[in-house]
């Protein structure tokens, strides 16, 4: 690949315009969290960084390779946390070079608050009450 062309996305199959199935606004972040899951047959364990966030996804550049579908569980270094927060269900949903979003599956009632308390100091006041 040249450096003028751009990686390919690959997304899971599905419905057209399933690439960006986004339920929220993402913030943008920049800490590091760990990843693993089974990759051909192997188990896979990466090191990345969160790029962004909502309370339903995290957009991740990490540095092993994952595919879409891939059901991985997280460890993510939130700010503010003394012991990462721990996702143990999530599902790769596109892939982009090094890049991926990762959709959450359900949380425990104690990882829902961190990430929501987290969000939460991110967002500004005027964000908060809808613009106004």
């Amino acid at each position: 690949m040249g450096p003028d062309s751009a990686a390919p996305v690959t997304t899971v199959a599905g419905s057209p315009g399933q690439s960006d199935r986004r339920h929220g606004n993402r913030t943008p972040a920049l800490f590091s969290l760990l990843y693993s899951g089974m990759g051909t047959g192997q188990m896979l364990i990466g090191d990345g960084m969160v790029t962004n966030l909502s309370s339903y996804g995290i957009g991740i550049r990490g540095n092993r390779s994952v595919t879409p579908g891939m059901e991985v569980a997280l460890f993510i270094d939130l700010p503010g946390l003394k012991e990462p927060l721990c996702v143990a269900q999530s599902r790769v949903s596109w892939v982009e070079g090094c890049r991926f979003g990762v959709e959450l599956g359900s949380l425990k009632v104690e990882e829902k608050k961190h990430l929501h308390f987290f969000l939460w100091d991110r967002v500004t006041p005027t964000d908060r009450d809808g613009g106004s």
